[in-house]
């Protein structure tokens, strides 16, 4: 069965890093493009950044480009998402999610076939 492990979330200050990391398993992962995506309570989940099945072409939100880095390691199966010069607007829940479908459909979160649970990540003032 397919799963998909988030890791790495936690408390951080205002200005500092935190480094997210997405096992994956069951899946024949370099065939996937993989996103990650945040959700705060009540609100609905908004994409934030993705990276093709092949590493050749990744995409991010306006509000985290410059900032977050997505990257992934075939060889481990894992997907990334390095976050510097975080903001108390990043406290969220991070989800990573694997998709087949074409790489214009990356930011739209019902075209994911697979989902992790979660990692929150909160960062204070």
């Amino acid at each position: 069965q397919v799963q998909l492990v988030e890791s790495g979330g936690g408390l951080v200050q205002a200005g500092g890093s935190l480094r997210l990391s997405c096992a994956a398993s069951g899946l024949t992962f370099s065939v996937f493009h993989m996103g990650w995506f945040r959700q705060a309570p009540e609100k609905e989940r908004e994409f934030v950044a993705a990276i093709t099945s092949s590493s050749d072409n990744t995409d991010y939100a306006d509000s985290v480009k410059g900032r977050f880095t997505i990257s992934r390691d075939d060889h481990k199966n894992t997907v990334y998402l390095q976050m510097n010069s975080l903001k108390q607007e990043d406290t969220d829940v991070y989800y990573c999610a694997a998709e087949r479908r074409p790489w214009s459909t990356r930011r739209t979160e019902k075209n994911y076939d697979y989902w992790g649970q979660g990692t929150q990540v909160t960062v204070s003032s």
